[in-house]
């Protein structure tokens, strides 16, 4: 630890060098060298009314292009794998930059490139503390925006929302209500861009219909006869040698909606939402884990586990080495989103194309799904640096990624949505925040299945569409064997259209404000504790009793109080 914060803090020092030393800025750039300044005069000539005319138009609306290109220097979150970029694509010549560059002549120069999780915290808590900042910054945690707000290190950017997005944009961030927007919202400015979370509809049981058809079983109607599928799996030993093992499970049993290998489906099952804060059916604000209802999941999952259902070794994994059971054909049952197929499943596929995952999701289990609230506390950002010129570029860059490359422009923008089918990651994205409709999936999944069935033309499609359909027919058609292509058709078809068969969607969370709603770790460690061990039948069900009054004696009573006086 030591190290990387030596490393961390020459690299800030690095960067204050850079922010300090650079001179000899023109309009468009801070501090970037003229000399070396694209322009996209042809001509050779200027003509100074035109071109404050362009800069005008630039600076004061969502689409218009810069006369020159414009630098911005910009600290991101970048992804594993470089993002799964293809080969000789970088974070700062990509898809995405190639399209700004030609779109709006935009230019970002990463600071720093590094991975959520520790590193990118610590550089930019540093980056706060020195208070030295790029031109355009990603911020994870609406505490720490809060932190930039204070410090007055960020820029107000309400006029460029106003002025710089368009109206597809406004509409998209209406969708999520006014808690999204007003997370960003201090003394009435808008001073960042928030990340939107799309529905990503409910946690969906993954199983190997291969497997189903093999041992001459019919499929699931319910989550108890998919339980009893998943026994037959192991009893039967499918995979053969003894390998076969249950149901996935991570020790973190909760994935929430970027994670893999939780059992959320099983706790939603009996109506709770541990590690969320919810409302209860007085209306009363409490945390998810405390509640009967979570007793009664853990009691299933218990019985799971002594019947050999849920994996017998899962405290002993980690993700990787679920990942190898996935791969090797060890285990056929798993639950994920409807984007599961991108990741992890497609791993699975690529081993053995006979992998046959289908996504499951029944009614029953959804229905007492209980009202849950947002802290933001893990939310991301995109905010500018107090003092940069150019403070209208975050609008402009939302406007051209998720508006025009989508709706308008099929030329240019054509590269840009293809990376969605060939899985390449967000964070590929200079800026990392997606901005897209709350039911922007089900939109998509409805206008594919119609254009794939005939019953709207593909030219009706948006730009992201289009490459997603023409991926899944290429993939129906026998064209396209890649992971890739199974991926598309099974997250973007298949599991999508079980979603809407049960015709219930997520209930949006209610914003908990400027609350501190944090569960300190000590609590998080007893709650994490005690339901491996009940779990696993170290300690019996009713041990439950025991870790609910032990969680509100160590704190979490003084903390329930404060957020239910902040909801109300």
């Amino acid at each position: 630890m030591k190290r990387r914060v030596l490393q961390l803090a020459a690299l800030m020092a690095a960067l204050i060098l850079l922010f300090v030393g650079c001179s000899g800025s023109i309009p468009g750039q801070s501090g970037v060298d003229t000399e070396n300044v694209e322009s996209s005069d042809d001509s050779g000539t200027a003509d100074p009314e035109s071109d404050q005319a362009a800069w005008e138009e630039a600076a004061h609306t969502p689409l218009g292009k810069y006369p020159e290109t414009v630098e911005y220097t910009l600290g991101k979150i970048s992804g594993a794998n470089n993002s799964n970029l293809p080969a000789g694509d970088t974070y700062e010549d990509n898809a995405y930059t190639r399209y700004l560059k030609e779109v709006l002549n935009i230019q970002n120069v990463d600071i720093f490139e590094l991975e959520a999780g520790g590193s990118y915290e610590e550089a930019l808590e540093m980056s706060i503390a020195d208070r030295s900042i790029p031109d355009v910054l990603v911020v994870n945690g609406r505490d720490n925006l809060e932190k930039l707000v204070k410090a007055g290190l960020v820029e107000d950017l309400t006029s460029v929302y106003e002025e710089c997005t368009t109206d597809v944009i406004k509409e998209m961030y209406a969708s999520y209500g006014e808690d999204l927007l007003g997370s960003a919202t201090f003394d009435g400015k808008l001073y960042a861009f928030p990340n939107t979370a799309i529905d990503d509809g409910h946690m969906l049981l993954w199983l190997r219909a291969d497997w189903i058809r093999e041992l001459g079983l019919e499929e699931p109607r319910t989550m108890d006869e998919a339980m009893q599928i998943i026994k037959a799996f192991v009893e039967n030993d499918i995979a053969g040698d003894g390998r076969t093992v249950g149901l996935a499970c991570s020790t973190g049993l909760i994935a929430g909606s970027s994670e893999t290998y939780g059992v959320d489906g099983i706790f939603t099952k009996f109506g709770s939402a541990p590690e969320k804060w919810i409302l209860d059916d007085e209306g009363n604000v409490v945390y998810g884990s405390v509640t009967s209802e979570t007793k009664e999941a853990l009691r299933y999952l218990n019985r799971l586990y002594q019947d050999g259902i849920l994996d017998s070794r899962f405290l002993l994994r980690k993700t990787d080495n679920i990942d190898e059971l996935l791969i090797n054909g060890y285990c056929g049952a798993a639950f994920g989103r409807w984007w599961a197929p991108n990741n992890p499943l497609s791993l699975s596929y690529s081993e053995d194309k006979s992998a046959e995952w289908k996504p499951y999701l029944f009614a029953e289990d959804v229905q007492d799904e209980p009202q849950t609230f947002e802290s933001y506390d893990e939310w991301m950002y995109v905010v500018v640096r107090k003092g940069y010129e150019h403070p209208e570029i975050v609008g402009k860059y939302v406007s051209a990624i998720f508006d025009y490359s989508r709706y308008e422009d099929d030329h240019y923008a054509s590269e840009v949505n293809d990376y969605f089918s060939i899985n390449v990651d967000p964070t590929a994205r200079p800026m990392n925040i997606n901005v897209d409709y709350i039911d922007a999936l089900y939109r998509c999944g409805d206008n594919l299945q119609k254009a794939l069935e005939g019953e709207i033309s593909v030219t009706e499609l948006s730009g992201l569409e289009k490459s997603y359909y023409n991926t899944c027919r290429s993939f129906l058609n026998g064209n396209l064997t890649t992971a890739n292509g199974w991926a598309a058709y099974a997250s973007r078809i298949q599991a999508v259209e079980v979603l809407d068969s049960i015709g219930t969607r997520k209930k949006p969370a209610i914003s908990l404000g400027a609350a501190d709603a944090d569960i300190p770790q000590n609590l998080q460690d007893l709650e994490s504790t005690a339901f491996l061990k009940i779990i696993a039948g170290e300690e019996p069900v009713d041990y439950f009793d025991t870790f609910v009054q032990e969680w509100y004696a160590g704190g979490g009573g003084e903390l329930t109080e404060n957020v239910r006086d902040s909801y109300q």
